[in-house]
């Protein structure tokens, strides 16, 4: 942390004073700020899309084969309990240290939340729907992309939502290979007492969850507006 003064006396992020809120700061180290949130918004919806291209064949082949269903639920579940001080050093071999890592370790986190919301949404289809939609001549594949999915997303954007804002918190983690967006910020801020540094970069974390999650919530009422009607 550098101290920082001026005629007027110390600046609110010198040592002398270390102000938890703290203007001068933002204003003085913008471009890193701004630098580090989009690294952070990046690195979070990657991983998200990511975690969900794997979660919906994963989700798919436990709902055909039921007695693969507890394995992936069990394994998925599993990959969540391994600590990220232990899962990312496991990566660094074959990724490095690169931006990778990070949204490859996301990713795994995310799909005990985004197989599970897939799983239960496709499942409270009702069976009658399926029979008519086959009755009108709709294939497996015309089934699950126009009746089953979109009856289902209510159930997969509520997991959709949960799984993006937990990623907004654990990108922070991504420090531990210099990839961690706002965590960068956070760590810094930790290991040198830089209050101004550390409570920006935390409130900025929050609003970017508060963000994801209403922008979500958005998407979610433009792609299903019959549950618009049904709440009126």
């Amino acid at each position: 942390m550098t101290l920082l003064g001026t005629a007027e006396g110390p600046s609110c992020y010198s040592r002398l004073v270390n102000d938890w809120i703290c203007g001068d700061y933002v204003a003085d180290r913008r471009q890193e700020i701004v630098d580090a949130t989009v690294q952070h918004l990046g690195i979070t919806v990657v991983s998200v899309l990511v975690g969900l291209a794997i979660a919906f064949p994963l989700a798919l082949l436990a709902r055909r084969l039921p007695r693969l269903e507890s394995t992936v639920l069990a394994v998925t579940t599993g990959i969540y309990t391994v600590p990220s001080l232990a899962l990312f050093p496991l990566l660094v071999p074959f990724t490095g240290l690169t931006a990778t890592t990070v949204v490859i370790g996301l990713a795994l986190y995310a799909l005990t939340i985004l197989v599970r919301s897939l799983l239960e949404g496709l499942r409270a289809v009702p069976d009658e729907v399926r029979e008519s939609a086959t009755g009108l001549g709709y294939g497996r594949g015309g089934l699950l992309l126009k009746v089953e999915l979109p009856l289902a997303l209510p159930v997969v954007m509520a997991g959709l939502r949960v799984a993006t804002v937990s990623t907004v918190a654990l990108t922070t983690v991504g420090s531990l290979v210099a990839y961690g967006g706002l965590g960068n910020l956070i760590k810094d801020g930790v290991l040198t007492n830089f209050r101004a540094e550390l409570f920006t970069a935390s409130v900025l974390c929050i609003v970017l969850a508060v963000l994801l999650d209403a922008v979500l919530v958005v998407v979610q009422r433009v792609l299903t507006p019959w549950t618009r009607g049904a709440r009126a």
